[in-house]
């Protein structure tokens, strides 16, 4: 099982990859055609808005699930994991994707720059697959050439072709525009849900909070009169349970599990397993 892969500063590690187009020193376009099935997780540290040029996608986050196919795009909030699994076309047998990091930033440039004004939210950031436009999906083609030599394109012109991205995105689709304007205002969400589907992400305290629509205090206490402890202590009791559940009913090894549940690496967590359970992790494997 591979290490969840965190986006999108996992995708460019000092020097520009042949697949990720950078702006202030971080990957706000990646490109990505593969010819066979693939699965694996990405933990967001940007929103992403996720665009399939060829085949099809199945994205999974806690119980939800979308798949996003040819010519359709899907927004996905930061500070959460998402299982993927991509699967070719019928006519390429090719899967084609473009992966494009909206950060805070950036967002508020371009609304300023529209002199939008961003209402209260009233509801849940809500998640949905939209289609795309001509326009948008002739622009995002039109990248291509930028992918043969990423160290070489102007920062100013990147910034213009993401600026050219959201005015399309919010001339193709209403929802996913709107969903665009809630990102900056998150709505208080059930701490339960937020908790329970992330836990075994590598999410900090903070991320939770975010998620909830609180301030990390806020979040404290409220999970503290949910499940009368602190959310660090919850949430390394049930990644030591989780863990030794899949080292007894699987043939992962430890470290698999160790990334898998979000640990930070195989040695603290087999010293922290033994404090736990009074045993290493590979016995428990062994067993």
């Amino acid at each position: 099982m591979a290490k969840t892969t965190k986006f999108p500063t996992a995708l460019v590690s000092g020097d520009y990859t042949a697949s990720s187009l950078v702006l202030d020193g971080g990957a706000v376009i990646d490109q990505c055609i593969v010819t066979a099935g693939e699965r694996g997780t990405f933990f967001l540290e940007q929103h992403l808005l996720y665009v399939v040029l060829g085949g099809e996608v199945t994205l999974t986050c806690g119980r939800r699930q979308w798949t996003v196919r040819k010519n359709q795009m899907i927004l996905l909030r930061k500070s959460q994991s998402v299982n993927y699994e991509k699967r070719g076309g019928e006519d390429t047998g090719l899967f084609e994707s473009l992966l494009f990091a909206i950060n805070d930033d950036l967002l508020k440039d371009f609304l300023t720059s529209q002199s939008v004004t961003v209402p209260p939210m009233t509801e849940e950031f809500g998640t949905q697959v939209s289609p795309m436009s001509e326009k948008l999906v002739a622009y995002c083609w039109s990248l291509s050439p930028y992918f043969n030599d990423p160290s070489q394109v102007n920062p100013g012109l990147l910034r213009l072709k993401v600026m050219e991205l959201l005015y399309l995105v919010m001339d193709c689709s209403k929802n996913i525009f709107r969903q665009m304007l809630q990102l900056r205002q998150p709505v208080k969400t059930d701490i339960r849900r937020v908790v329970e589907e992330n836990y075994t992400s590598p999410v900090s305290l903070e991320d939770l909070a975010y998620l909830s629509g609180r301030s990390l205090s806020s979040f404290k206490r409220d999970f503290n009169l949910i499940y009368g402890c602190s959310p660090a202590g919850w949430i390394r009791e049930h990644r030591l349970v989780k863990a030794k559940e899949m080292l007894a009913s699987s043939s992962l090894s430890v470290a698999d599990v160790c990334y898998s549940l979000g640990f930070e690496n195989p040695t603290h967590f087999s010293r922290i397993f033994k404090q736990r359970f009074g045993f290493a992790p590979s016995r428990a494997a062994a067993n």
